[in-house]
């Protein structure tokens, strides 16, 4: 048995962790690209306190899911600042863009020439600057992973950049800082959380560690998604959703993911939907293929036990199938108002170039096995 693993430099977790920012800055650097959302008056406490500690702020703010125009606008406006270090605040969006800045501002050319499928892919030629990452919500697993996804409007398509180097020097989970996530962002970004932990649970290329990161998630994603939606300021349900998403990050950035994200890149980049909305839209249909494509023709994989397994912790029963988490999902879905693929945009003539582009993809080769093209095509009729 052989396998890596590689994560921040630094995770720290827990209620009110976010209050060591400035400390934590202040020994990386003297002036900070700082990124959040598109309201970053939502921040001007942390924003007040970096600058109570001697620390000059050029702030970024990302109104969405970033894209090459975004980033090499805000790479010129960070040297001209002569910025020093990244600190993002945000969702997976903002944690992205920040995390493609550190990279990209010390190192020379067009950040297209470092993305994967539309780009050369070349590697960073400089290390990124020091980076810091808070999440404000439970979903992504960003600022635990090595790529940062950006979309290009020319290509139609969302793709990654991606270095080794890029993990964030400090992780800090704060939960508390999802606390005031509306209904339907927690809804999107709970089912993106989810994803990540169930398809790093089943690829092909899990090990132990990642199993163990992912059962524990898979266990507290279970008790406490639909939770979080039902009641939003429960502090020990957000702080479930805090850590599965952390620990989903942790397990997909070592082992990829699977057919949903191989999809959601394209289809992110088609329609504009929220990730995690597209990822629970797919979900249930990749599952369900998954399952019948194993059984077929793969039937000793262990990825078919642990589908088994993954219902039983999700439903916190030991008799709990595989199809029972089916289900499970099929209704979680139906409960957080997830719209089908063509609510979406997504049409029936656009299948044959999203099913091309998305087995392209980099997730796409961590899925249990390797679905077809008639296979993946019946999965997004599935979900239409």
């Amino acid at each position: 048995m052989q396998f890596e693993f590689a994560t921040a430099a630094r995770i720290i977790f827990g209620a009110g962790t976010a209050e060591q920012l400035p400390g934590l800055a202040s020994a990386m650097g003297r002036r900070v690209l700082l990124v959040t959302g598109a309201k970053p008056d939502r921040h001007i406490q942390r924003i007040d306190a970096l600058a109570k500690a001697g620390l000059a702020c050029t702030v970024l703010s990302v109104a969405g899911e970033p894209s090459l125009d975004d980033i090499e606008a805000a790479r010129a406006e960070a040297r001209k600042s002569r910025c020093d270090m990244v600190i993002a605040i945000g969702g997976g969006s903002v944690i992205d863009s920040g995390k493609a800045l550190a990279a990209l501002i010390p190192n020379p050319g067009a950040a297209l020439d470092y993305l994967e499928v539309i780009g050369a892919g070349e590697k960073l030629t400089a290390s990124p600057m020091p980076f810091i990452a808070l999440p404000t919500t439970a979903g992504t697993g960003a600022e635990v992973t090595k790529n940062a996804v950006l979309s290009s409007s020319e290509h139609g398509v969302k793709v990654s950049l991606r270095d080794e180097r890029m993990l964030p020097d400090i992780a800090v989970v704060d939960p508390l800082l999802t606390h005031s996530l509306p209904p339907a962002a927690t809804a999107s970004t709970g089912m993106d959380a989810l994803t990540q932990l169930l398809e790093p649970f089943v690829s092909h290329l899990a090990n132990p560690l990642t199993d163990a990161l992912c059962e524990a998630g898979l266990r507290r994603a279970g008790r406490s998604l639909r939770r979080v939606l039902a009641e939003p300021d429960a502090a020990d349900a957000r702080a479930d959703m805090a850590l599965a998403s952390l620990l989903g990050g942790l397990a997909l950035a070592n082992v990829k993911l699977g057919a949903v994200h191989g999809f959601a890149g394209v289809l992110g980049g088609l329609t504009g939907a929220p990730h995690g909305t597209v990822c629970a839209a797919l979900l249930p249909g990749v599952m369900q293929a998954n399952l019948k494509a194993l059984t077929e023709r793969a039937a000793d994989s262990p990825a078919l036990e642990k589908y088994h397994r993954a219902a039983q912790l999700l439903l916190d029963s030991p008799a709990a199938s595989a199809q029972d988490a089916l289900d499970w999902l099929k209704e979680t879905s139906r409960l957080f108002a997830i719209p089908r693929l063509g609510e979406l945009g997504v049409d029936k003539t656009g299948f044959a170039e999203i099913v091309a582009k998305s087995q392209a993809s980099s997730s796409m080769k961590g899925n249990p096995i390797l679905l077809d093209a008639r296979e993946l095509t019946g999965i997004l009729a599935a979900a239409l």
